[in-house]
């Protein structure tokens, strides 16, 4: 039986079209996706979209349109940008859609039933940016530090979850799972802002009428956090969650609470199993200003591909930022990565060994291909190239097939020294070629045997890239089973 796999993506919110952000966090969920699915796993992997909130309704009357259908061309754009950038998702979540309705419903009444669930007045600081209530401890200059914005006082009558009933049981689960959130610095923040003490919190609102009723009392909404967390269930049915709850749920830093505090104890409470990890990415910048609508410097990702290639977009964000930490894009930079890196690199390797290979009529047999799964248990290579995956390390997983190792670990710098024929990285084996040019053995055999190993190499090569640069990985491999040059540059320089 193959194992399984479940991954999400974070759910987006529907006030706008996806920005590079935005497809930032879904490219590394694809990723991991396509890594698992590689290794033979049955892969679930979930995206979709965030309907039921305030900001919704706003962007709808902005837009001068009824809500319905405001949020059916929206997610319409959503899928469709995703399709653009070659994300597998198996399937699409929208939080209008009757199946998340019936279980956010069954989730109410699972905890109203639990005893978890009052009725009570709430008094405090509510951001319409995060669309949550937060502390005065929270703000910086008396402002939401990631909005800037000065949140509003409301008085309100709500429903509560107590969630304080639940800090010790978080505090055991964090000790037994040491794991759950990556990077370690988010998930010191999480345990650290549960040993200062939780509060209750308020899962429905009275003010707002778009939304999901809450059960036997519709003048109140289900607050869209608490409904927006249970798509993870929604999706594949209470049975299978309980039998295999999500992998990962791979979400921005900002939103790291909500999925590491608020929704275990909702499971807690609910009766159903934990997801295994949380993985928390950074924030994002353009040319180092914070992503906003207001500064009008959100950047399509469609233009980025147009121009670029979906590969080349998924190569820069993978490569450019180290995961968890806060990274910066600009066009500039894509441009230099992409010459240097995939027009120079690998589009220049492919190309000169290709023509190696025809001009001297060398190719590989069909014994010579190996799968992913093959692969990745037996070259040494490989094995660094996984575990960097494994541990969420995705740029330097990247820069192993791409650089010349210099800080890595003395096995690996021996490896490389050994002249082994085993997989190598594109500046690696871009050097040799130029050092040893195997194109000028005299000796007729041995020639061929040399541009044998260089075919064997980027094959090697392609299988790695597979998740990583699906279609050039099969592109490459396609070269390589009909023995042909390519016929345009697989990475054309840019200007």
């Amino acid at each position: 039986m193959k194992n399984k796999f479940y991954i999400t993506s974070p759910i987006y919110y529907v006030n706008d079209k996806p920005h590079v952000g935005h497809a930032y966090s879904t490219i590394i969920a694809d990723t991991l996706a396509r890594y698992h699915r590689a290794l033979g796993d049955e892969v679930i992997f979930l995206t979709g979209t965030d309907e039921n909130s305030q900001k919704t309704v706003d962007a709808a009357q902005k837009a001068s349109e009824d809500i319905v259908s405001y949020t059916d061309r929206l997610a319409a754009i959503w899928k469709s940008v995703w399709k653009a950038l070659n994300i597998s998702n198996t399937d699409f979540i929208r939080t209008t859609e009757l199946r998340h309705r019936k279980i956010v419903e069954e989730f109410w009444k699972r905890i109203w039933d639990k005893g978890d669930i009052y009725k009570g007045k709430y008094e405090g600081l509510y951001c319409k940016g995060h669309e949550a209530f937060i502390k005065a401890s929270d703000l910086v200059d008396g402002l939401c530090p990631d909005h800037k914005t000065k949140p509003e006082h409301l008085v309100e009558e709500n429903y509560f979850f107590k969630l304080k009933k639940y800090e010790k049981d978080l505090l055991a689960f964090y000790e037994k799972n040491p794991n759950f959130v990556v990077p370690e610095n988010r998930y010191n923040e999480v345990k650290a802002f549960v040993r200062e003490g939780l509060e209750d919190l308020s899962i429905s609102r009275q003010v707002q009428k778009w939304g999901i009723p809450v059960p036997s009392d519709p003048g109140h909404v289900v607050y869209v956090w608490f409904d927006a967390l249970i798509n993870y269930v929604s999706a594949i049915g209470t049975e299978k969650w309980q039998g295999h709850p999500a992998d990962v749920h791979v979400i921005g830093k900002d939103i790291v609470r909500f999925h590491a505090i608020i929704w275990p104890a909702m499971l807690m409470s609910a009766g159903f199993s934990l997801p295994k990890q949380i993985a928390a990415n950074g924030f994002f910048t353009v040319n180092g200003v914070k992503i906003s609508k207001s500064l009008g410097n959100a950047i399509d990702p469609i233009g980025l591909v147009e121009k670029y290639g979906t590969d080349a977009l998924r190569y820069f964000l993978l490569r450019e930022i180290p995961y968890g930490e806060d990274g910066d894009f600009s066009e500039e930079k894509l441009k230099e990565r992409y010459n240097a890196d995939l027009a120079n690199g690998l589009g220049n390797l492919v190309s000169r060994v290709m023509k190696m290979a025809v001009t001297n009529d060398v190719r590989l047999e069909s014994g010579d291909f190996y799968s992913f799964k093959e692969w990745a248990k037996k070259d040494f290579f490989a094995k660094q190239f996984t575990e960097a995956l494994e541990k969420f390390q995705l740029s330097r997983a990247v820069e192993l097939l791409f650089a010349i190792p210099r800080d890595y670990s003395p096995a690996f710098v021996q490896y490389y020294a050994t002249g082994d024929d085993s997989t190598m990285s594109v500046s690696a084996t871009n050097l040799l070629i130029q050092e040893e040019e195997p194109f000028k053995e005299k000796d007729p055999e041995k020639r061929k045997e040399k541009i044998r190993n260089e075919l064997l190499k980027l094959q090697k090569l392609a299988i790695l890239l597979e998740p990583i640069l699906p279609n050039t990985s099969l592109k490459i491999t396609t070269l390589l089973r009909n023995n042909s040059e390519p016929k345009t540059p697989i990475f054309p320089r840019i200007s």
